[in-house]
């Protein structure tokens, strides 16, 4: 049976760890780079009204959302539930979650794409997200406007 990961939700080890988070999606590891991969890929640019907060990047492997509305290329969510309601049709049920998150200067595209005043950083979130048998089922990158998005976590605390 496989190991759980062990990494605690809330909790990274060492300095900048959750830059270098990567994860393994079928045969491909994901770190975050925008470098071409074997999947398929879902990308959205998520306003508040008319202000841009954020962009996610999803990649899935090919046969898990093949005739999907995750392959349908309409801009936003895929249908109710999003990503997640599909896997789960898919019988690829989310269960757990790994993220970090950290902070950075923007690149000029994402000062362009994200409308963003001079001098303000972005919070770079990546997310590998598991069934209950462990296995990488989706593997997101979220570049969000540092002044317009807040993360709140609550779990439970480990012995």
């Amino acid at each position: 049976m496989p190991r759980r990961p062990t990494t605690t939700p809330g909790h990274s080890v060492g300095r900048r760890s959750t830059q270098d988070q990567t994860c393994t999606l079928g045969a491909q590891n994901y770190s975050g780079s925008t470098s071409a991969h074997r999947s398929t890929k879902r990308a959205r640019l998520v306003k508040d009204g008319k202000t841009p907060t954020h962009t996610l990047t999803s990649y899935y492997i090919p046969t898990d959302v093949e005739g999907t509305p995750l392959v349908d290329p309409t801009v936003g969510p895929a249908g109710r539930g999003g990503g997640f309601a599909v896997l789960t049709l898919q019988g690829l049920e989310p269960d757990h979650i790994t993220e970090s998150v950290y902070g950075r200067m923007p690149t000029p595209e994402e000062v362009t794409q994200l409308e963003l005043p001079a001098g303000e950083p972005v919070m770079i979130l990546k997310r590998c997200t598991y069934t209950a048998e462990h296995r990488v089922i989706e593997f997101a990158r979220g570049v969000h406007a540092a002044s317009r998005f807040a993360w709140t976590y609550t779990f439970t605390i480990p012995d």
